[in-house]
């Protein structure tokens, strides 16, 4: 009998509290199912069980005090550069980041790697930073063997298809396409090699396109070369032309929009830039994607991280939503990863609680101008998998005076 009553009232207490975590009273923006009003984010374990008004409380065994902020998918960053540990003075190594250390600060629960590894160096870059890390960490595959290793990324004879493409159907739990970067040669080989490896396995590629010739032009590589689906990275960075010299946005962007080339920000230590992305967006050319191109270099300098990248689209004018939209649904869309970038029931739960300050903001861009904004998202809390890794304020924290410490034991 008391038997049954011990499992009588633990049902109960179970029934009360269905949730492990509640994000209550917050603004919830959810692009991909048109959400942008006052509602509650239940959790269940690592998935969102709910979303709805006025979610009580009590049935929940922890709850998120997010009144007064954003709720957000979890932020996507599809321009990174985390191939730490190697040892190597490049991107394959020191100029890398490892992921968990600049992804929960800045509310990103996805980082894509842009193309630090070849299919050389994958299975490496795999086992020595993707695989340990608590970020979820996608990749990019450079078309160059040792991807952006002091040897740089012109040797022909290293920009193999077939072998790239191998490498992205053997992790394709992983590879979401393959990047081309840097390229300072003539012709298109790098370009081409990429797209062959992309049409094998089924991906886009991301192309920061390197240094212009006389033949390699905006106007071929978006009107002719790239496909749709496929990704221009640093599209204000004004080094290949982005802005004419009438203050005009080249013509090239409007033709491959058309053909449904993807443009992404790709911020970096010298792809952003206030005096090419004011006059492209007063034109209404917008990215489609927000990412930070982070590295040490730009991550200590103009960029800063993926919520200082948001707001500076939101100086240049963008609405909040559509901020929103570039930095969640819309790379998740790119990527071919359609479970992320979204709030919908029974997705996995990865959540960013944005703070948007309201005041006066210096932002920097890659060439060390500032512009001032007088508005500032910041990361309040970081979700990840159901997981709190990031609260900077406490949000879902116990007060301490009622917080239950374990005693520490007694050394012998």
């Amino acid at each position: 009998m008391r038997f049954l009553l011990l499992l009588t009232v633990a049902g109960m207490l179970a029934a009360q509290t269905p949730y492990t975590l509640l994000i209550k009273g917050g603004h919830v923006i959810d692009p991909k199912n048109g959400r942008s009003a006052k509602l509650d984010v239940a959790l269940q374990g690592s998935r969102i069980a709910k979303v709805a008004a006025n979610i009580p409380a009590g049935q929940a065994a922890r709850v998120a005090n997010a009144e007064g902020l954003y709720v957000v998918p979890g932020l996507i960053d599809i321009h990174a550069h985390v191939y730490a540990g190697t040892g190597v003075k490049a991107l394959t190594g020191d100029s890398s980041v490892y992921p968990d250390g600049f992804s929960f600060r800045s509310g990103v629960t996805t980082l894509v790697d842009a193309g630090s590894s070849g299919w050389r160096n994958f299975e490496d870059f795999r086992q020595r930073v993707i695989d340990r890390a608590q970020t979820r960490v996608l990749a990019f595959v450079n078309i160059v063997g040792n991807g952006m290793s002091p040897a740089g990324e012109d040797d022909n004879a290293e920009m193999q298809a077939a072998q790239a493409a191998a490498i992205a159907k053997k992790h394709k739990d992983i590879v979401v396409g393959f990047k081309t970067a840097h390229y300072a040669g003539e012709g298109w080989p790098s370009i081409d090699g990429a797209i062959a490896a992309a049409r094998a396995a089924d991906t886009p590629i991301m192309v920061d396109f390197g240094y212009l010739t006389l033949d390699r032009n905006l106007r071929t590589l978006l009107g002719d070369k790239m496909r749709a689906g496929d990704i221009y990275t640093h599209c204000y960075s004004g080094h290949r032309g982005e802005l004419g010299e009438d203050g005009k946005v080249n013509q090239a962007f409007v033709t491959g929009r058309k053909r449904g080339v993807i443009f992404d920000v790709g911020h970096g230590g010298g792809s952003f830039y206030w005096n090419i992305a004011s006059p492209i967006t007063e034109q209404g050319f917008w990215p489609d994607s927000i990412s930070t191109d982070l590295h040490t270099g730009s991550m200590n300098a103009g960029m800063k991280d993926m919520t200082n990248v948001m707001s500076k689209l939101l100086t240049l004018g963008a609405p909040l939503e559509e901020v929103i939209r570039m930095s969640t649904w819309n790379p998740a869309k790119q990527i071919k990863r359609p479970e992320l970038g979204n709030l919908d029931e029974g997705a996995e739960a990865d959540i960013t609680v944005l703070q948007l300050e309201q005041g006066k903001f210096g932002f920097i861009d890659s060439a060390g101008a500032s512009r001032t904004g007088t508005r500032r998202l910041t990361a309040e809390l970081t979700i990840r998998a159901g997981k709190i890794v990031w609260d900077l304020n406490g949000r879902a924290a116990t007060d301490w005076k009622s917080f239950k410490y374990q005693k520490r034991a007694a050394k012998p």
